[in-house]
């Protein structure tokens, strides 16, 4: 008699857990939609902040660039007007 309600017993399991597999296989395929549209989208903002840095690089070079060329018009100013400043400063004694 045992017998009998273990083997009526086995293809109830078997059916349960066949429909826990595909129940889990429903909710993991799910996750993995949304994973994937997660990555999508992180990628269009990578590609997106890739832009932006090159964007930034060029202005920072060009910014670095003119920088440079005022520092020298500044020094080229410096010296010119230095030399001229040097022998005004000097004091001529009175007798």
């Amino acid at each position: 008699m045992s017998l009998k309600k273990t083997w009526m017993g086995l293809p109830l399991a078997v059916l349960l857990s066949l429909s826990l597999t595909a129940c889990n296989n429903a909710k993991t395929q799910q996750e993995n939609e949304q994973l994937k549209a997660q990555v999508l989208q992180l990628q269009k903002e990578n590609g997106q902040l890739g832009n932006d840095v090159e964007t930034l690089t060029a202005s920072r070079d060009a910014l670095a660039k003119e920088n440079a060329a005022l520092k020298a018009a500044s020094k080229a100013r410096k010296s010119k007007h230095s030399k001229a400043n040097a022998a005004s400063k000097k004091r001529h004694r009175v007798q």
